[in-house]
């Protein structure tokens, strides 16, 4: 499984760079916080694969990146993607680096 850093991601996204991000979470959570990804909760994933793209990478992530591991598991283990990538440590390690005085949310 590919990974990538909350770091990397930044660095993508302020670069311009062409990627989707899939928040696996649910309502509830990604209306009280996201990174702009499109929620696709986990359970509704592989009927929603046709959402995915193949000709970039697809990010995804949840809280701490268990669910976002389990979604790429599941998809990789059913059809033949390359570019799933999940976000280490989720929003909680993307609201540690970008707000690591704020500890609780």
């Amino acid at each position: 499984m590919q990974h990538i850093t909350v770091q990397e991601l930044d660095a993508l996204l302020k670069a311009g760079s062409q990627l989707k991000l899939i928040d696996v979470r649910q309502p509830h959570e990604h209306e009280a916080f996201n990174i702009g990804g499109e929620l696709i909760p986990l359970d509704q994933v592989i009927a929603n694969r046709q959402l995915l793209l193949t000709d970039v990478p697809v990010v995804f992530y949840c809280r701490v990146g268990v669910r976002s591991q389990l979604a790429i598991q599941r998809l990789e283990g059913k059809f033949p993607f390359q570019n799933l990538f999940n976000l280490t440590g989720g929003v909680e390690a993307w609201k540690k680096y970008f707000q690591p005085d704020h500890s609780a949310f």
